[in-house]
């Protein structure tokens, strides 16, 4: 869900355009592919289009690349590059290579766009999910297929669901669903996150994970509770192998296992299973007004390695005493194996939120709206040892150490991160007049810091 300025390649354009052409869908970063690059910049690129002025806050929810266009989607009005504005509906697309031009593909949704995907090295449709009722003038709930071309809604693919949809993904051949919905496209075999038929958006029964349950919690003295959640899958993440994905949400059981904050499928054919991969940190509470922390998630180029980034304040039952200790408003790192595992390291911001989280084969890369990085020694204030990293942070894959430190304005949040051979892509929005990514001005919702 997650979910989600923008520059010239250092690299040679052929080596990207050659990966489009083979794989025809988003050039995310394998650990072969990261070899032929240095490490990221950190002044974001130029010409890139961002969220224009209005007066209200709008902003970028996800970004993601198909072939050599970039898909941008979220809650906003009006794009703007240079001095030219365009007034687009939540969605948009652009050049994925400099000077990173506005297309005219304008799909017009009347509501926020929470996902995006694309069925393997299919550009031609794109699968969206958010909270709306009108695709360009066709009616649409939550989910719809659309033309790339056009915009149009494409029909012949199902369209509704009765609850928001936050996340998308696609792999081979199943598109998998994840939100607050109970029933999706006449099928309620399975709430909260299914798998659907790309050609005709109807569940295929690869998923059947009986997802239930919510987080609701007390104080020792049960004077004080926290606030009660619906059920839902908010965000996932597809590991670079195919085979394994994370899922986020609210829910204490899934697959008939005890699962909280987040969990990991196994793909394989014929029905998709929960596999062994858990912890029981994520057992442990956060803030009585964030019980679930948990947004986001990401896999090492070799997948050996899950990283997450939480929200939560501080445990529920703090008693202001530092270190502080779980995982509340952390960059975390965890072994992948599946099984019972525990955190490698833990890079505490000090109590504020952390929402998006990428990473390639030098840096793990985390995105908030938060202040510090290795701040456990204090909260909303920096404690001893604490680095000014606002916006943002680069950790070491294997101490959690601050190693890069752009800076960018802080806004509500990165809400999304994704590496691409071009470099590290950053989805945020433009609150209180945000528009700064390494330190550089006119950045509002979207900036790219190049490979070097």
């Amino acid at each position: 869900m997650v979910r989600r300025a923008l520059g010239l390649p250092s690299a040679p354009r052929w080596i990207a355009s050659a990966l489009a052409l083979l794989t025809g869908a988003a050039l995310v970063m394998t650990s072969s592919a990261q070899s032929a690059f240095a490490s990221v910049s950190t002044t974001p690129a130029s010409c890139t289009p961002q969220l224009a002025a209005t007066g209200t806050t709008e902003q970028i929810r996800q970004l993601v690349q198909c072939g050599q266009t970039m898909y941008a989607v979220g809650s906003f009005t009006l794009i703007r590059r240079f001095s030219t504005t365009y007034a687009r509906n939540n969605i948009f697309s652009f050049s994925a290579v400099a000077p990173y031009k506005v297309t005219t593909w304008n799909p017009d949704v009347n509501g926020v766009v929470n996902a995006i995907s694309f069925n393997g090295t299919n550009c031609a449709t794109a699968y969206i999910g958010g909270k709306f009722t009108m695709v360009h003038g066709t009616r649409a709930v939550n989910i719809a297929a659309i033309s790339t071309s056009t915009g149009a809604v494409q029909a012949t693919f199902a369209h509704s669901a009765n609850g928001q949809v936050e996340t998308l993904v696609s792999r081979s051949g199943h598109l998998l669903v994840g939100g607050y919905f109970t029933s999706i496209n006449g099928s309620s075999a399975d709430k909260y996150m299914t798998s659907l038929n790309p050609a005709t958006g109807k569940d295929d029964g690869f998923i059947r994970l009986s997802i239930s349950g919510n987080y609701r919690y007390c104080d020792p003295a049960g004077t004080q509770c926290a606030s009660s959640n619906n059920t839902r899958v908010y965000n996932q993440q597809i590991s670079h192998g195919g085979t394994l994905d994370l899922v986020e949400g609210d829910f204490t059981s899934v697959g008939g296992r005890p699962r909280q904050q987040i969990f990991m499928l196994n793909l394989s054919e014929p029905t998709a299973t929960v596999t062994s991969w858990t912890s029981s940190a994520f057992d442990q509470h956060c803030g009585f007004s964030e019980p679930f922390y948990v947004r986001a998630a990401s896999w090492s180029p070799d997948d050996s390695t899950v990283y997450i980034a939480t929200t939560g304040f501080h445990p529920f039952d703090w008693n202001g005493s530092f270190p502080l200790t779980g995982l509340c408003d952390v960059a975390a790192a965890f072994p992948a194996s599946e099984a019972q595992v525990s955190a490698r390291w833990i890079n505490y911001t000090g109590c504020d939120s952390l929402y998006s989280t990428a990473a390639d084969s030098t840096t793990a890369y985390f995105g908030g709206h938060e202040r510090w990085s290795q701040n456990a020694n204090g909260c909303n204030e920096a404690g001893p040892g604490a680095i000014s990293a606002p916006g943002m942070e680069g950790l070491s894959p294997g101490t959690g150490l601050l190693t890069f430190n752009p800076t960018r304005d802080r806004g509500l949040g990165a809400d999304d991160m994704l590496v691409t051979t071009a470099g590290l892509w950053i989805a945020s929005d433009n609150f209180q007049g945000s528009n700064i990514c390494g330190g550089v001005g006119g950045h509002a919702g979207i900036c790219l810091l190049p490979y070097a």
